[in-house]
């Protein structure tokens, strides 16, 4: 089949460039210098319509195909200059016009005679979202995936030259504060006129001259005229069917906007249980508002952990969702000085789970036997967020900006796992975080020459997670193996049970675990930029970082008549002390340091050395003992970066960083993360040191639409913070030390993207090698993998004819555990087809194998999801949509995974076949 369709696309390639000639020359400035970036477009004089278009390169050369024997209108536009205009009649030659632009000082504004599809303007390229169209498009996502050198990579997010874009606004205004993936999924695609990618984006205009923000992406959404004043969106209600237990399917999503240039409001609601949530649970858990660290470029990394449930499933490995959101968000300018803004989100999930496992060790000599597991789950989330910004810029020299988020939810979950090892276990985690982030910023030009800048940020968190966990046993063979009794043999939880202090008498274990978590944190910076010529500047920083974290946890059992006992431990740490089963522990942080930076910029390269002195301060105190590390570090980097062309460049970056861990490896007493994994902490941990080595390499040619970008990473870290684990059967217990041996990893990535007329090729390429140092039962074993992905994609951008989008991934996965060895092969073709037939008929439908070869152990799942709507014309408001997902009904989903000391076959439970009927009302 993928032959068939290969040899249809090139077929229709040749026919439409049968009885075509090219058309050729050079764009010039007056005095002879070559024009780069500059915009020709050819006007079929008796049809009127854009029938050929093309962007110079470095050397001002341009290329056009154009009918034979037709008469065309040329005109070349190129900012600052007047354009240029040429009528010209195409025979059977190729033909050759060259164009020699004059300078406009007048700068008046160039007229068009047609929309360009994609313009450049300094670092700002616009894409006319119209050229991209072909009728199939509902959402924002539908059009940016097929812009060139544009992507939404596999968690939803938009990239750019293998960037992760950094903001997206909507007419210039934040879009909850510039989350790529809620807008790409919910603004519509009718009306979207322009995309504009920004490259070197700075939020603060002072700063653009100074900052380093060549890694910087962001994308403004130009709306249409016609939906500016008036409210704009689509209601979507829809019901189906579906297997048991999801017998009646339901779906209400409002999504409705307003923008004009003084206020903009966005709702967003959805009330569904199809499974296609506005936001899922976790990607609120991950909103983070906008807010950014300032110490984000000091060198130290400092964790304040996360103690919320990190169990809890994506949607897309559940058996059962309910969904329900409520979110705005809103934009108003009482003065042209002032912008006020903020959203409120509401989001609530219900899943239902199940997964199947069969776990292998990778040293048969331990004695940890394979386990097979089934867990199955229900999961509760209530989340919401409420963030207020206001931006005031009195003037240019000025800017102030100040912005709060809170943060609260109630998240919960029922667990039920059955161990072929251990038995059945039942397991409740409850959590009620709350968080507060505060950040103020301030931005000073006391000239041309001096910039100040001023950032700080507060976090306040409140993390209770509560852990209950039931197994039952048999309180006659507690000390069958200490007898040698081998009639009989005692439970797998005993020996854990007797290590933790329980009372091993009753007929069955219910152990709980209350933790407490505060965590307070100041971190703030003050930059002076000094500029010192046209190719050079040179900046200061005085910054510091203070963090509190206070815990305490307590591990008890309940007994008989709801009575309560604390867990007495008989474990020992690494020196032999008693480990007790609770914590009380106040862990202080501060960093000060003081850093400078040289920006030099010499033809083509540019330089920025730069140097940063740090003074630590770390103290735990835990029942009554203290624990100080004080000490000095000096941390360099140096980036230097090529800019070849325009369009090209190639960057290197080096950084040293110092990192810190959080309070909960640090407190000295027993946590049951869960019933079978147990861990204490090191309250003697020291920082890690890393080096971390980046080349990357950017080129997008306008000219014949090439994207090419790769990466080389390397890191190499330093007394790296390593667990030491033990294992009773399969339950371990951890620790924490600073390794003496260094953990090495080195990555390579990179995408090639081509332009053929109306087909895109491309492909992407991943290596990855990792030295990683582990260690079991006080032995220290290497695991090396070495893991190599391969994506070649091509797909049509016709804009009246059917589109098929054919992407092939192979990976292949080798790794070295010591005593194991694994190899994991993985194919998985897919394909996407879209047509939009007699403007009014949409039919979409995608298809994706995936096989995956373990050992030579093979497992396949496949995926089938098809959608046919009706609208009767482009215009129309009102659309009738039939959709189907999982149409093969596939049971579970397969993944194969390489641990630390295991390897794991899953097969993860998914939504069964739904098939849902659906009205869309667009305003």
């Amino acid at each position: 089949m993928k032959i068939k369709l290969t040899l249809l696309l090139v077929m229709f390639t040749g026919l439409t460039a049968y009885a075509q000639i090219k058309l050729e020359g050079v764009v010039r400035d007056s005095i002879g210098n070559p024009l780069e970036l500059a915009n020709i477009v050819a006007i079929n004089q008796s049809t009127n319509v854009l029938d050929g278009y093309s962007i110079t390169t470095d050397k001002g050369f341009y290329r056009l195909t154009l009918k034979e024997n037709t008469a065309y209108k040329l005109q070349v536009t190129y900012i600052g200059m007047k354009p240029g205009e040429k009528f010209i009649e195409t025979k059977t030659s190729n033909l050759i016009e060259d164009f020699v632009l004059q300078y406009d000082n007048a700068l008046d504004a160039v007229e068009l005679v047609y929309e360009m599809p994609v313009t450049v303007k300094g670092d700002t390229i616009i894409y006319n979202a119209d050229s991209f169209k072909n009728g199939s498009e509902r959402k924002l996502e539908d059009v940016i995936d097929k812009l060139p050198g544009v992507e939404i990579n596999d968690s939803g997010q938009i990239e750019v030259e293998g960037t992760v874009v950094q903001k997206l606004t909507v007419n210039g205004k934040d879009f909850f504060d510039g989350d790529s993936k809620l807008a790409t999924e919910n603004i519509p695609s009718n009306a979207v006129d322009k995309i504009e990618v920004l490259r070197n984006f700075s939020e603060v205009s002072q700063l653009k001259g100074v900052e380093n923000n060549s890694n910087n992406y962001a994308i403004n959404v130009k709306l249409k005229e016609g939906k500016e004043n008036f409210w704009f969106g689509d209601v979507t209600v829809g019901a189906g069917i579906a297997p048991s237990p999801n017998n009646e399917l339901y779906l209400v999503q409002p999504k409705l906007f307003y923008y004009n240039p003084k206020y903009s409001v966005n709702v967003i609601g959805d009330l569904n249980n199809i499974g296609e949530p506005a936001l899922t649970n976790r990607e609120v858990r991950n909103f983070g508002g906008g807010f950014r660290a300032p110490s984000r470029d000091s060198g130290t990394s400092l964790s304040l952990g996360d103690n919320g449930l990190s169990g809890l499933t994506s949607v897309a490995n559940s058996q059962k969702v309910d969904a329900k959101l409520a979110a705005t968000n809103f934009s108003y300018a009482p003065i042209s000085t002032l912008d006020l803004s903020g959203f409120v989100i509401f989001n609530s999930t219900r899943l239902n789970t199940r997964q199947e496992s069969y776990v292998r060790y990778t040293d048969p000599e331990l004695g940890i036997p394979d386990e097979e597991t089934i867990n199955t789950g229900r999961e509760a989330s209530d989340q919401g967020l409420v963030k207020l910004s206001a931006l005031f810029k009195p003037n240019v020299n000025n800017q102030i900006e100040y912005d709060v988020l809170g943060s609260l939810s109630k998240d919960s979950e029922e667990q039920i796992e059955l161990s072929s090892v251990i038995g059945e276990t039942n397991q409740i985690d409850e959590v009620t975080p709350f968080s507060l982030k505060q950040n103020l910023k301030y931005y000073y030009t006391l000239n041309e020459n001096n910039i100040f800048a001023f950032e700080a940020l507060h976090v306040l968190k409140d993390e209770d997670p509560f852990y209950n966990a039931y197994l039952e046993n048999d309180p006659t063979n507690n000390d069958a193996n200490d007898d040698n009794d081998e009639s009989t043999e005692e439970d797998a939880y005993d020996e854990t049970a007797e290590q933790l202090g329980l009372d091993r008498s009753l007929d069955y274990y219910n152990i709980g675990q209350d933790q407490y978590v505060k965590s307070n944190q100041f971190d703030a910076k003050l930059d002076y930029y000094n500029i010192l010529n046209s190719k050079s500047n040179i900046s200061f920083t005085l910054g510091t970082i203070f963090s509190r974290q206070d815990y305490n946890s307590n591990i008890f059992q309940f007994l008989a008549d709801d009575d309560v006992v604390d867990a007495t431990p008989t474990l020992q740490d690494t020196d032999g002390n008693l480990l007790l089963g609770e914590n009380d522990t106040q862990y202080s942080f501060s960093d000060i340091y003081l850093g400078t930076r040289y920006n030099l910029k010499i033809g083509k390269f540019t330089l920025r050395p730069g140097l940063s002195f740090h003074a630590y301060g770390n103290q735990n105190i835990q029942f009554g003992d203290t624990y100080e590390d004080n000490f000095f570090r000096l941390l360099p980097e140096f980036e230097t970066s090529v800019q070849f062309k325009k369009s090209e460049s190639l960057q290197f970056n080096y950084r040293m960083s110092n990192q810190f861990t959080d309070v909960t490896n640090i407190a000295r007493g027993l946590v049951l993360n869960s019933f079978d994994n147990l861990s204490y902490g090191n309250p003697t941990l020291q920082n890690g040191l890393a080096h971390n080595l980046t080349l990357r390499y950017r080129s997008f040619n306008l000219f014949n639409y090439t994207n090419v970008f790769a990466t080389v990473n390397y890191s190499k870290n330093i007394d790296q913070i390593r667990s030491l684990t033990n294992f009773e059967n399969v339950i371990t217990t951890s620790t924490y030390f600073n390794s003496q041996f260094a953990d090495e990893s080195l990555s390579a990535n990179g995408r090639w993207q081509r332009t053929f007329g109306k087909i895109r090729t491309g492909l992407s390429a991943g290596f990855n090698y990792s030295l990683q140092n582990q260690f079991i039962e006080n032995v220290q074993s290497i695991n090396k993998t070495l893991s190599q992905t391969y994506r070649p994609e091509i797909r049509t951008n016709f804009n009246n004819a059917p589109n098929v989008r054919l992407r092939y991934t192979y990976s292949i996965s080798n790794t070295d555990q010591g005593t194991r060895t694994t190899k994991i092969i993985r194919n998985a073709p897919s394909i996407s087809f879209d047509a939009y037939i007699w403007k009014s008929i949409t039919f979409v439908t995608d298809y994706s194998y995936t096989n995956q070869d373990v050992d030579g152990e093979s497992d396949s799942f496949q995926s089938w999801d098809a959608g046919l709507a009706y609208r009767n014309n482009e215009d129309s408001h009102w659309e009738f949509e039939v959709k189907a997902s999982n149409l093969l009904n596939i049971d579970a989903n397969i993944n194969n995974n390489v641990g630390t000391f295991s390897v794991s076959n899953s097969s993860t439970y998914i939504l069964p076949r739904f098939v849902t009927f659906r009205v869309i009302y667009s305003l």
